[in-house]
């Protein structure tokens, strides 16, 4: 199977990335059963399903923010084997983000690097697509970000406009303040802007009642995260999402995904899983590199549960998430684990 994916991306290398990005989306929002060859669809045996706060994801793998800012596709991606599709970063208003060019493809290390500056249709428009899309009884999560042109000491304003906006269609929300590609957007990680940006949130928190991530960087010193932790369990969010993408000045402008991030990603993936180790409210998405069973599995011994992927989709194709399932099956026969939930809490 993995033939028909190696034909498609020779042609779309060949193509810029962004571009080939775009046109893609294009093809799965008007033919969402393109390359369903390759990809498992129809509903998933229980036995895969993961217990993640107050949602159950019916696999472990779900796709990162970014791949589908728009949500023109979200009836293909819901038909593949992710258990969660995250959309965005989705700003109030519409904007057109940073000049191009601004992606840039590393194949050889199977990664990317963007410098977008979330463009995007705006808040209107991604939610008139959610609500047209079809979402085949997968998790929907929601990605929320800041105008450019928002000044800092109003962003909380934007925040609040989209948690409003979009808590009746998500299962999910998640704070962005940790792309590298809006001037200024990192500052808002600082413990006080958090606390600005969380304050705000309260009352429309109790009256549509979402869970709530925080999406952080990786480039953070781990003495900047621990104030972040205590935040998130102040005011009683879902969790966190770790991470973003990393800064590689030497690249050029941007953020870096993919394996060149991997390794920045999984040390703050695990000092946040020990710093939260005696919290089990507090939930861990794990994304930055991970592009195999085996990142996978390493994460559920750091004592992670789901994981997110997108530059590794880009490399591999739409079977990767077979990938993901064999290793799955092949350890659970291994360990005589009747079930996924089973499988991670005896590992």
């Amino acid at each position: 199977m993995d033939y028909l994916y190696s034909a498609f991306k020779k042609i779309a290398f060949s193509i810029d990335p962004e571009k080939v990005h775009n046109i893609t989306l294009d093809l799965l929002s008007r033919h969402p059963l393109l390359f369903s060859l390759v990809t498992d669809q129809g509903p998933l045996s229980s036995n895969y399903q993961v217990q993640v706060g107050k949602l159950t994801w019916p696999f472990p793998v779900g796709l990162a923010a970014g791949l589908d800012k728009n949500c023109v596709a979200l009836d293909y991606f819901s038909r593949t084997l992710f258990g969660a599709i995250e959309v965005g970063t989705v700003t109030p208003k519409p904007q057109e983000g940073n000049p191009k060019p601004r992606m840039f493809r590393y194949p050889e290390q199977e990664s990317l690097r963007n410098k977008m500056g979330f463009n995007n249709l705006g808040a209107n428009q991604i939610l008139e697509n959610i609500k047209s899309s079809i979402n085949h009884g997968r998790i929907l999560g929601v990605n929320l970000g800041k105008n450019k042109i928002t000044l800092e000491e109003k962003a909380f304003e934007d925040y609040l406009f989209l948690y409003e906006k979009f808590s009746p269609v998500a299962d999910y929300l998640v704070i962005n303040v940790s792309s590298p590609n809006t001037p200024g957007l990192r500052d808002l990680q600082r413990s006080e802007n958090l606390r600005i940006i969380f304050n705000s949130l309260k009352n429309v928190r109790s009256l549509y009642p979402k869970p709530l991530y925080l999406k952080i960087s990786p480039d953070l010193s781990f003495e900047d995260v621990g104030p972040i932790i205590d935040l998130v369990k102040e005011f009683k969010l879902e969790g966190i999402i770790a991470t973003n993408t990393t800064i590689m000045e030497n690249l050029g402008e941007g953020g870096i995904s993919g394996k060149l991030c991997f390794k920045k990603s999984r040390e703050m993936r695990k000092y946040i899983l020990e710093r939260t180790k005696e919290s089990p409210e507090i939930q861990v998405i794990g994304v930055g590199g991970i592009s195999c069973f085996a990142d996978l599995l390493d994460f559920w011994k750091m004592g992670g549960k789901v994981v997110q992927i997108y530059s590794s989709l880009i490399f591999q194709g739409p079977h990767i998430l077979n990938n993901f399932k064999m290793g799955i099956d092949k350890y659970m026969k291994k360990t005589g684990s009747k079930n996924l939930e089973e499988l991670i809490k005896n590992i």
